[in-house]
């Protein structure tokens, strides 16, 4: 076995990091001419800075490889990532990314500036990830022997929708939401979905909101129902989803395993306003996981099998 490097980390997470705005409290989304004023204002990492921070959380070394402004929110963005344990891989550029997000009846709407700079494959291979998340724009830079998890955006998703994705073959696991993947597929049922999708990738993983998540890997379709909870603000779950599942299956989770830990932590994230600050720790997750009959990837087979499905 190689000695891995003393500069190499678990995973980098390669997607533009972002300050979140965020209104709490606010009683609907105002319409058009309408002002509407919130109960709380809070500020936060956001983007790919979510996924490296819950992952860091989750006990794996992580890097967040993104051009982060030289201006007061890029101070407070590496400050946030430093205090976390993430190692931030990448530029100084005029101005950070920002979004103002505004939860409201379960969801939340958002509008972004983003001043269009990107990562580079140089700055990537830098921190020579043993597993990275990257986006379907950015497939083509994944480091040599790095395992890819491919996540998707909106706009990706439309930009890329029914066609075949260049790059998708080598992912590991293409990581998308229910919305994502019908558009992706053309298709609107989920697991039909997934199905043609993995058409293009080893393994697919749809989340489904509160109802849950589901996997097509190998040809088996696995399932595993949504947790009860009551959703203060959604930003960012699907980007702890991602931590969780890229740690579970680090640590050699089953796809009901890893499924399972990936849509509780993402549920725990729901609760307050701002996905860092409901990104959970390991032993909160490990706590909360045991009262469900959750066993910790690698210790054990998960005795929680009222909950699992195999179609």
């Amino acid at each position: 076995m190689s000695e891995v490097p003393p500069s190499a980390v678990d995973v980098a997470c390669g997607e533009l990091a972002f300050v979140d705005l965020t209104f709490a409290g606010l009683e609907a989304l105002p319409a058009a001419g309408e002002e509407r004023h919130s109960g709380d204002f809070l500020r936060s990492p956001g983007g790919g800075a979510i996924t490296a921070i819950g992952a860091a959380r989750l006990g794996l070394s992580s890097a967040l490889v993104s051009p982060i402004g030289a201006d007061a929110e890029g101070d407070f963005l590496r400050a946030a990532l430093a205090a976390e344990g993430v190692r931030w891989a990448g530029r100084k550029v005029p101005r950070t990314a920002v979004t103002a997000v505004l939860p409201a009846d379960d969801d939340r709407a958002m509008a972004t500036f983003d001043p269009g700079e990107q990562l580079t494959a140089d700055e990537l291979a830098a921190v020579e990830p043993r597993a990275v998340v990257l986006s379907l724009p950015r497939l083509a830079i994944t480091p040599p022997g790095a395992r890819l998890y491919a996540s998707v955006g909106d706009a990706d998703a439309r930009r890329a929708e029914g066609a075949t994705v260049s790059g998708l073959d080598r992912a590991h696991a293409l990581l998308v939401n229910e919305r994502e993947a019908r558009l992706l597929s053309g298709v609107d049922d989920p697991a039909d979905a997934a199905r043609r999708l993995a058409e293009q990738t080893e393994r697919v993983v749809v989340t489904l909101g509160a109802a849950g998540a589901l996997e097509l890997s190998d040809g088996e379709l696995y399932t595993a129902k949504g947790i009860d909870c009551r959703a203060v603000d959604t930003t960012g779950a699907g980007d702890l989803f991602a931590a969780a599942y890229v740690w579970a299956d680090l640590a050699g989770a089953g796809p009901l395993e890893r499924l399972h830990w990936s849509v509780l932590y993402a549920s725990l994230s729901v609760g307050v306003a701002t996905a860092v600050a409901g990104a959970a720790t390991l032993d909160k997750l490990v706590e909360v996981g045991k009262r469900l009959g959750l066993t910790p990837p690698g210790r054990g087979e998960s005795v929680a099998r009222e909950r699992d499905e195999v179609v």
